[in-house]
């Protein structure tokens, strides 16, 4: 995984961050990240806050990739720790995030999150994760992931995140973009496994599989 994406981060970061197009200027991919923040948080504040004041908050991110969310996450919540495999990337989302002291970045090792400070576990409000585990070919690597945010998430805080739902796609052990897909029955299978209520999920069957998991 680190391999393959310091390779992507070195050809051209931005078009394997988000694909929609292949260039772009730093503002049009900071404008997609504040869009995502739109779509994703900004309308589900009060699964997400659960009261809480959102400058507030201590907020996880995982797979940051070279910024794109993390610094329209930074804007909103107080405090955002954001972990990703490449060091390519987290170089670049270091440099994108230099004027936002509140946004922390660290390269983890593409399996857990032990590279988060200690004395920080059970004290995230939310965890979030938009287009990464899609292209982890382990559901393994994936739900140690789950149980991962788990250990750092305060009690009833909400971790929102994807996966991949297509079940007709061919993946491949050693594929690092197309991932290993799960079905909704295996979704609250792995919840149970992990300590979480999986309270809302949309997407089954399809790319983006979005899941509302609450820490029991």
């Amino acid at each position: 995984m680190q391999a393959d994406w310091d390779a992507r981060a070195k050809e051209n970061a931005r078009y394997y961050v988000q694909t929609a197009q292949e260039s772009w200027s730093d503002d049009e991919f900071f404008a997609s990240g504040e869009q995502t923040v739109r779509e994703q948080i900004l309308n589900d504040m009060i699964n997400i806050c659960q009261g809480r004041p959102p400058k507030e908050m201590r907020v996880l991110e995982i797979g940051c990739g070279a910024g794109r969310v993390t610094r329209a996450l930074a804007n909103v919540f107080g405090e955002v720790h954001a972990v990703d495999v490449s060091g390519e990337m987290i170089r670049m989302a270091a440099s994108a995030l230099a004027s936002h002291p509140n946004a922390h970045v660290y390269q983890n090792n593409g399996m857990d999150l032990t590279v988060i400070p200690d004395n920080l576990a059970g004290t995230f409000d939310f965890a979030f994760s938009s287009i990464v585990f899609q292209h982890i070919p382990s559901r393994e690597v994936i739900e140690n992931y789950v149980r991962e945010a788990h250990r750092l998430l305060r009690p009833g805080a909400l971790f929102k995140f994807q996966v991949q739902g297509d079940a007709s796609l061919e993946t491949q052990p050693d594929d690092t973009w197309l991932g290993v897909p799960f079905s909704d029955e295996q979704v609250v299978e792995m919840a149970g496994r992990c300590g979480f209520e999986p309270r809302h999920r949309h997407g089954a069957g399809e790319q983006y599989f979005w899941l509302w998991f609450f820490k029991q």
